[in-house]
Formats: C-alpha cells, sequence, structure tokens
C-alpha cells in the first residue's frame, strides 16, 4: 500500500512533541492521555491523535500514550535515533554559536568540521571541531560520511558552495544565509532566516497592539454615550 505523503504542518510538530515527551520521562511520567498532552501544548487533543494516526495512532483507547514508548517512536520517525555527522561553512558567530550547542549531539547530530576563509580562524578548535579552509572541503565530506552542512555565510557566497556541497554528495543543507538556495529535488533544503522571524513576531505584536487600542476605542466610544444618554 502506498504510503501517503504526511502534511508539513505535521511534520512540524514533530519536534514538540519530541520534546514535550522528554520532559514528562524527566517528571517521571509513565502515561499520558491525549487530553491531558494538549493542556500541557496548548494544541486540541483531537489534532495530537490526527497526527499521531498518520503514523500508527500509538495510543490505547481508555490507556493513553505509553510516554517512553511514544518518544523513542517519535525519535525514529524524525530520525534522531541514528548519527547524522554534520558540518559548519561559516566560522563566525552563529557558526561558532551551532558548534557549542551539546544539544545536538544528544539528538543524534555530530559536528565533524567547520570551514572558513578568514585565515585568522583557521586551526581554531571549537568544542572538538577544527576550523578548516574551504579548499579542503569535498575531500572531508567524503572522508568523513557528511550528510547535512549549516550554511553561516553571507548570501552572496552561499549559491557557490551550495553547489559544491550537492557536488560533494551532501544531502541535507541548514541554510541560515538569506537567500534562497536552488538546488536537485534529492537534496533538502531547511532555510532558517532570522530577521524574517523577527519580522513575523514584529507583526504579531503589532497586531495585538492595535487591536487592543481598537478595543480601548470602541469602550470609550460606548462610555461616551452612555454618558450622554444619561445627561439626557
Amino acid at each position: 500500500m502506498e504510503q501517503k505523503p504526511i502534511s508539513k504542518a505535521v511534520i512540524a510538530r514533530l519536534p514538540r512533541y519530541y520534546r514535550h515527551l522528554g520532559e514528562l520521562m524527566e517528571e517521571g511520567v509513565e502515561r499520558i492521555s491525549s487530553n491531558d498532552l494538549s493542556l500541557r501544548m496548548k494544541v486540541t487533543a483531537s489534532q495530537i491523535r490526527q497526527d499521531l494516526n498518520n503514523f500508527g495512532g500509538f495510543g490505547q483507547q481508555g490507556y493513553g500514550y505509553n510516554v517512553k514508548y511514544l518518544y523513542t517512536e517519535i525519535a525514529k520517525i524524525m530520525g534522531v535515533d541514528r548519527q547524522h555527522n554534520l558540518i559548519i561553512i561559516g566560522a563566525g558567530n552563529l557558526g561558532q554559536a551551532i558548534a557549542n550547542y551539546a544539544n545536538f549531539e544528544r539528538r543524534g547530530f555530530l559536528i565533524k568540521g567547520m570551514f572558513d576563509i578568514n585565515p585568522r580562524l583557521i586551526g581554531r578548535v571549537v568544542r572538538g571541531a577544527e576550523i578548516m579552509g574551504v579548499e579542503n572541503l569535498e575531500k572531508f565530506i567524503v572522508d568523513h560520511d557528511v550528510q547535512i552542512a549549516a550554511l553561516t555565510i553571507p548570501k552572496t557566497k552561499a549559491p557557490e558552495i551550495a553547489d559544491r556541497l550537492v557536488a560533494a554528495g551532501i544531502k541535507a543543507i541548514w541554510n541560515f544565509a538569506h537567500t534562497d538556495l536552488v538546488v536537485p529535488d534529492d537534496v533538502v533544503v531547511e532555510n532558517v532566516h532570522l530577521s524574517e522571524s523577527l519580522m513575523r513576531l514584529s507583526y504579531r505584536v503589532c497586531s495585538m497592539q492595535d487591536e487592543k487600542e481598537r478595543r480601548e476605542k470602541v469602550q470609550e466610544s460606548g462610555m461616551a454615550g452612555k454618558g450622554k444618554g444619561e445627561r439626557r
């Protein structure tokens, strides 16, 4: 039977399930109902059941979900139960911040090396990952079986480096460069445009503020009208 495609919205929620289930395990919770999980995640119980049914359901009526089992199964679905070798292109502040984030290793993402064109950075080691010149890029990818590359470089350099990564066999690019990359269909790109994320946040803040001001004006108008009626 052909497997139906999973929506991007469902995939986007999987890491949240994984995180909350991990926290429940730390708290000693052994099982949880979809209703209780919905209160914790601020997602409806119906949505949780629909999401998990895409992968087999995992729950039992009247029992709920076995927290440890569901945590393990979601890890398998996302592939974080396996090891993924990763490199970082761009060893500036952002690249080094990513390299210093120890939680990636606990999720199976091992940073094997970093690359930069700045001679002052080459040779340094960040949490065990050496910073090398980009002239060694392709050979390093092959020798260390690297599947994923993070791009934390200026957008003008990103397309050229992306082409080199694809030619060397990289299958996934975590793109922090502020540009859209053109890659073959069998290469996955996850764009992380920080300024766009901040602008979306700005929009939501301003929208809430505008709505608050609108309600206050309506309320003031109603009170003013009521006052006039009373004076009559």
